[in-house]
């Protein structure tokens, strides 16, 4: 773990970190969106002390209404990240877990146009540690580099993409990710929602080639990759 951890966790300065967990074929759910569960328990386990390490743990509005995820600390000891969803749309569930629980602060960000019918809500939000901001959209959402200044000058330096594979894809095209971790499960699905999704290329030399280094996650593959 330290040979895995020690680069980033000891380096200085900011750092945004992308996870997927797939198949062989790159799938990370079937067809219906049955994803329970891809990967085995070691790599749940290291998603969970990513959460640990990282100030603030980022997921899209799709992931919260299909999965209702909790993205607290569950398997290993540590403290809980700060929980953002992206909804530029304002289509996130207002019973999810994430709004209700109470557990762990909660950053819901939604388009400004959206941010002042949230304003009534104030009071509720506050009881359940739940701030909503309002960000910058545009045709295909927000700016991932809008997200990152905003944790950034939120104090959460050490941020964390965890899904789905719509906002990982987003944030990598975008250049936002330092590194990812890609969690490999040895099971073909063949069919399904794809992990990465990134705009066509023509050749191979446009294709991204990050330093790469391979470990062991249970039966699972674990590739750390570095992009800066």
């Amino acid at each position: 773990m330290l040979d895995l951890f020690l680069p980033w966790v000891a380096a200085p300065g900011p750092l945004t970190i992308g996870q997927l967990g797939q198949s062989l074929d790159g799938r990370i759910a079937t067809e219906s969106g049955a994803s329970h569960y891809i990967n085995g328990l070691e790599a749940r386990t290291h998603l969970h002390r990513l959460r640990a390490l990282v100030d603030a743990v980022v997921v899209g509005v799709g992931t919260v209404n299909a999965d209702d995820p909790q993205l607290t600390v569950r398997h290993v000891s540590g403290p809980n990240p700060v929980r953002v969803v992206l909804d530029p749309r304002g289509r996130a569930d207002p019973a999810a877990k994430l709004f209700t629980d109470g557990v762990a602060r909660t950053l819901h960000l939604v388009g400004q146009t959206l941010a002042a019918p949230y304003a009534a809500q104030a009071k509720v939000a506050e009881r359940v540690a739940c701030r909503r901001v309002g960000l910058a959209v545009d045709e295909r959402g927000f700016d991932p580099a809008d997200v990152i200044a905003l944790l950034h000058a939120s104090d959460c330096r050490r941020v964390l993409i965890e899904g789905g594979g719509v906002t990982v894809s987003r944030f990598l095209e975008a250049g936002q990710l330092d590194r990812l971790h890609l969690l490999v499960a040895p099971m073909l699905i063949g069919s399904g929602r794809p992990g990465l999704d990134l705009p066509v290329i023509d050749k191979l030399d446009d294709a991204l080639r990050p330093e790469c280094r391979l470990f062991m996650c249970g039966g699972d593959s674990l590739y750390d990759l570095r992009f800066r």
